[in-house]
């Protein structure tokens, strides 16, 4: 008979089995299909992940409903590393995320701008530099962040100043305000007669009126990206503090199949002797 802790413990790992081979379908959809850039950049992690996933809900499931503890002992084995690395994930993730959201507003606009040098070393270093961002500029132009912004027909600048916009909308759709562009659309803004306000920045010589250009090579789409990212990776570390917490009742009730085997098997050796 099959007691609680191993059947609880064979019904989490059959869902996560079927996970994961949704995950390594998905994977192979994107190998066989294409699709674009950045869905290829996915393909492989997706499908590793996928495969490490079935792989350890098998052994768990077939250590518990099949009480083969070799296979349980192992799957303990790699769960405790598993949290070990969740550990160690989430607090370099907090380090590194510790800096930034410092944004420039400015009165009566309601969005921010933001800034790359207000994020840390380890953030810039690894997402804003070379390869790297070419790789995010060519995602963001193929997920045309700025579509929705140019579609919106607003008439008046004051009315554009008053939306609300994404940090990688502000970033990288429009040119930094410091600059002085005019407003003719949400995409399209033009140089004033009397120049712009800072003719050495950047920021203001990169925007480009071009939908393909307009402010993605910019610092401060940079910054929007950065803050993006940012918020994404402290959701990331709340979540896996949360999976920390699941994957310890796991581990809890893993022993405790565990424990079941071993005395099951010990009353069948008793029950063989004995008569």
């Amino acid at each position: 008979m099959v007691r609680l802790s191993n059947a609880s413990i064979g019904m989490l790992n059959f869902f996560s089995l079927v996970t994961g081979i949704g995950a390594i379908v998905i994977g192979l959809y994107f190998y066989v299909y294409g699709g674009t850039y950045c869905q290829k950049i996915i393909q492989n992690p997706l499908f590793l992940l996928g495969l490490f996933i079935f792989v350890f809900s098998l052994l768990g499931l077939m250590g518990s409903c099949c009480k083969i503890n070799f296979l349980l002992n192992f799957y303990l084995f790699v769960l405790v590393l598993m949290i070990l690395g969740l550990l160690a994930l989430t607090g370099f993730v907090f380090a590194i995320t510790h800096e930034g959201g410092s944004t420039k507003a400015v009165e009566g606009i309601g969005f921010k701008e933001y800034r790359v040098q207000d994020y840390s070393d380890w953030l810039q270093k690894h997402f804003t530099d070379g390869k790297t961002w070419r790789q995010i500029r060519s995602c963001l132009v193929d997920a045309q962040v700025c579509s929705s912004l140019s579609k919106n027909v607003v008439p008046e600048a004051s009315e554009f100043y008053k939306m609300k916009m994404s940090p990688i909308q502000s970033g990288c759709c429009k040119p930094p305000m410091s600059c002085g562009f005019e407003y003719k659309n949400a995409t399209f803004w033009t140089v004033p007669e009397s120049g712009l306000k800072e003719e050495g920045d950047h920021d203001c010589i990169s925007w480009s009126n071009h939908q393909d250009t307009l402010c993605y090579d910019c610092l401060s789409c940079k910054g929007g990206v950065l803050a993006f990212i940012k918020k994404e990776w402290r959701f990331f570390a709340y979540f896996n503090l949360a999976l920390l917490v699941f994957f310890n009742l796991i581990l809890s009730m893993a022993c405790c199949a565990r424990r079941n085997n071993i005395e099951d098997q010990g009353y069948r050796r008793y029950r063989g002797y004995h008569w």
